[in-house]
């Protein structure tokens, strides 16, 4: 079986990946996983980009099918912040409690009707052969008042989704992976994936 490296040191994310891509005729393995130890600028203007840089820099070192994915919280009212810069927002990169803080604060005065956001994802998918596959995902929301939820990463516990009456960290794996932007853009490479495979 091929092994398909997914290049990001997020655990959550590893967890969801593996959660939505585990009937693929892949070996899926993370970064830590294989002891590869990498930090890549994510300075592109789109996430596209920055998921490209992060899959060619990985699969330079490992030689193998690499996977990465850029994804971010664009806000109607800040005029699509904090887009692709999501992740750093509050400025440490990866402090989920300083940029839900920092999203809190913008929006305080903010009402609800006006607190309209999605969330976007690209994934990226590069061969060792020069072979790429692109997908992207996204879904509507709004932002909350407050956290609510214990599940998820980064600002789920910020997005709250009407249909459920829940924030992405109250929704539970198995409701948040079918409906959010990540997992479409994943079911759109699994799709992707199996037609590559059936062709072989």
């Amino acid at each position: 079986m091929n092994t398909l490296l997914i290049a990001t040191k997020n655990q959550g994310k590893v967890k969801e990946i593996k959660e939505i891509l585990w009937d693929l005729p892949y070996l899926i393995k993370s970064l830590e996983e294989l002891k590869i130890d990498v930090d890549v600028m994510e300075d592109g203007d789109t996430y596209e980009e920055n998921a490209l840089k992060k899959a060619e820099v990985a699969l330079k070192i490992s030689g193998i099918p690499t996977m990465a994915d850029d994804s971010g919280l664009e806000i109607d009212a800040l005029g699509g912040a904090p887009g692709i810069y999501s992740a750093r927002f509050a400025g440490v990169h990866g402090d989920s409690l300083k940029n839900n803080n920092k999203v809190l604060e913008l929006m305080k005065d903010i009402p609800y009707d006006k607190r309209s956001a999605k969330f976007v994802a690209a994934v990226v998918l590069l061969y060792p052969d020069g072979r790429k596959i692109v997908t992207r995902g996204e879904i509507d929301g709004y932002i909350a008042n407050e956290p609510a939820g214990e599940n998820g990463f980064g600002y789920d516990p910020l997005f709250y989704v009407p249909e459920y009456n829940k924030t992405f960290a109250e929704l539970g794996e198995n409701i948040k992976n079918k409906i959010s932007h990540r997992g479409k853009a994943l079911r759109a490479l699994k799709e992707k994936l199996k037609i590559a495979c059936s062709t072989n």
